[in-house]
């Protein structure tokens, strides 16, 4: 016998169609970002925004709930992109019907972040448009046609940060040398590009030299600059030991630097490792004017190297305090205090 086989329509639709309801329109947010915070983007970020203000508020079927933006944010990753992430919340908690953005690329340049967050927003029946490119993610096809353009947003970015970085260590083998210069004391950025020196904040570098050659421990110069009321190079009142240290042992303040000291491990989650041989390092010398010799920079480092050989902390508590050394054994003489009871007190 032949089976007989009756179709069941379906009827309620797998994904809610843009289909115009004067009296239940659909809920509409719009994405907009730029990645730097030039001036020329600035522009284009402004742009947008207004752009898909007007563009929502102009269909009658639409309702704009908001214009989420992300501004001088990469989209490599979602990791910073604080607008993007409130937008899916708000979307998976059933306030967005609808996202709009200018291309796949604004989206994201990540393909699997890409695919996550639209597959998501898919299941819980929120749609996205991708105007540029023409792509609405309901479509049986827009989710092929948006893996093939998050792949090559993906590789775009991939090409544009070997492209910086060819840059960057172009810049290191001629020896130009640059600094965080908002949070290193002592320098400016001079018109030429070189770091130009800092009078009042190089006489701080000095005299924290200075205090650790007469012996002051690293402890006690951080409580003279902060009972001084000096600053530290972030513009804090209370100086911590790692800030004093990494004054002690820069090389920059002798006026070489070691560059590429850490490199970008990913593109996609900009991670920064220490540079233990991965890649090359470039060491220039007298790259930039020194505040502290060379001379007086090599005495430090091996006062420095001589009290971590030690294995205990320095002192200061007199003024002979680390500067006796016994002849025989090489151990520093300590300050004793007999009273009567004591076994040595015959010799």
């Amino acid at each position: 016998m032949r089976a007989q086989v009756t179709v069941i329509p379906a009827t309620i639709p797998l994904h809610q169609q843009d289909v115009f309801n004067p009296i239940n329109k659909r809920r509409v947010a719009a994405y907009a970002r730029v990645s730097t915070e030039t001036e020329e983007q600035e522009t284009s970020f402004n742009a947008q925004v207004d752009y898909y203000t007007k563009y929502i508020a102009e269909r009658p079927e639409w309702e704009l709930v908001e214009v989420y933006t992300d501004e001088g944010i990469t989209a490599v990753n979602t990791k910073r992109r604080e607008g993007f992430k409130h937008m899916i919340a708000d979307a998976l908690d059933g306030k967005i019907d609808l996202i709009v953005t200018k291309s796949v690329s604004r989206f994201a340049r990540n393909t699997v972040d890409s695919l996550n967050n639209i597959r998501e927003l898919k299941a819980k029946g929120v749609e996205c448009y991708f105007e540029k490119e023409n792509i609405w993610t309901f479509d049986g096809k827009g989710e092929l046609l948006i893996t093939i353009m998050s792949s090559l947003a993906q590789e775009e970015s991939r090409s544009i940060s070997q492209n910086v970085t060819w840059g960057q260590r172009k810049r290191f083998a001629d020896g130009k040398v640059s600094m965080p210069y908002k949070r290193f004391l002592g320098y400016e950025k001079g018109k030429d590009g070189v770091p130009k020196i800092v009078e009042s904040e190089a006489k701080i570098v000095r005299q924290i030299y200075q205090l650790y050659l007469n012996g002051t421990t690293v402890r006690d110069i951080c409580r003279i600059l902060t009972d001084s009321g000096i600053p530290t190079p972030a513009k804090k009142a209370e100086w911590p030991v790692s800030t004093v240290m990494s004054i002690l042992q820069n090389i920059k303040y002798k006026g070489d630097a070691l560059l590429q000291k850490t490199f970008c491990e990913d593109f996609l989650t900009k991670k920064m490792v220490k540079n233990e041989g991965q890649v090359p390092q470039y060491y220039v010398e007298e790259s930039h004017p020194a505040i502290i010799s060379p001379e007086l920079f090599d005495i430090v480092q091996a006062e420095i190297a001589r009290n971590r050989g030690r294995g205990k902390a320095r002192s200061n508590a007199s003024c002979f305090s680390d500067r006796i050394i016994c002849g025989s054994c090489g151990e520093v003489f300590g300050q004793k205090t007999w009273n009567a009871s004591s076994k040595y007190l015959d010799f």
